[in-house]
């Protein structure tokens, strides 16, 4: 079995993945591969700004996963995949998208396992407590049963075990995270896209829309954390 420690990382190109994976790279030093998933949200642009953040990252190995039949399943249960119903402006149970975590957990841990990682990371914090599959709980349960699921092999040492992390683990809020990737990346980390929407045209660049919820705890975030946000938003 490999000595080195290797990490995947689920990065959506959002601002908490992009630190989680940092933190885990610097601080913890271990060899990271990064996991984007395409799995229908309105939100293209994170992609391609996962794609580049993992290049910035220095990442073993990258991939995106198609699961855009997701949003068909999804029908109207969401706001973030559904096009007809509107993005709020503060959090309520329309941008809960259905198990998301533990779909892209359960494909990163099947990746994990075939490579000898002994690590997924996720980037939900402390501020995700909305969310129940970003709760300490939910992790909990769900190592333990990815686990369960290659138990023979790991009994008998030809897989290691593997574990989830999160910054939700250890009490790390946004702001907190936030600053440690902006120790780690500096000005990198505002090329990450955290903006529900698809962006809004600005001189035709797309900008983040400013107004989503996600866009407004972006900006919470920077504020709380003392460091001038130099995203440009559609709306400040």
């Amino acid at each position: 079995m490999k000595d080195e420690k290797i990490a995947i990382c689920i990065m959506s190109g959002g601002l908490d993945s992009l630190c989680a994976a940092a933190y885990i790279k610097n601080y913890k030093k271990y060899k990271i591969k990064i996991i984007t998933f395409s799995y229908g949200q309105k939100a293209k642009r994170e992609i391609i700004q996962s794609k580049k953040l993992a290049k910035d990252l220095n990442s073993d190995e990258y991939r995106i996963v198609d699961i855009n039949f997701m949003k068909e399943l999804y029908g109207s249960s969401n706001a973030l995949t559904n096009s007809k119903l509107s993005i709020p402006s503060k959090f309520d149970q329309s941008i809960v998208v259905p198990i998301r975590n533990a779909i892209f957990i359960t494909i990163a841990a099947a990746w994990a396992f075939s490579v000898d990682a002994d690590l997924i990371v996720f980037g939900a914090h402390a501020d995700d407590f909305h969310y129940p599959d970003c709760r300490p709980k939910f992790i909990q349960s769900i190592t333990n049963t990815l686990n369960m699921g290659e138990e023979d092999k790991i009994k008998n040492g030809i897989k290691r075990k593997v574990s989830i992390w999160s910054p939700s683990l250890e009490g790390i809020t946004k702001y907190q995270l936030l600053k440690l990737g902006h120790e780690i990346l500096g000005d990198t980390i505002f090329e990450s896209w955290s903006c529900y929407s698809n962006g809004k045209k600005i001189h035709q660049n797309a900008v983040q829309c400013g107004e989503c919820e996600s866009c407004i705890s972006r900006k919470m975030a920077f504020s709380r954390a003392g460091i001038e946000d130099k995203t440009i938003y559609a709306k400040n």
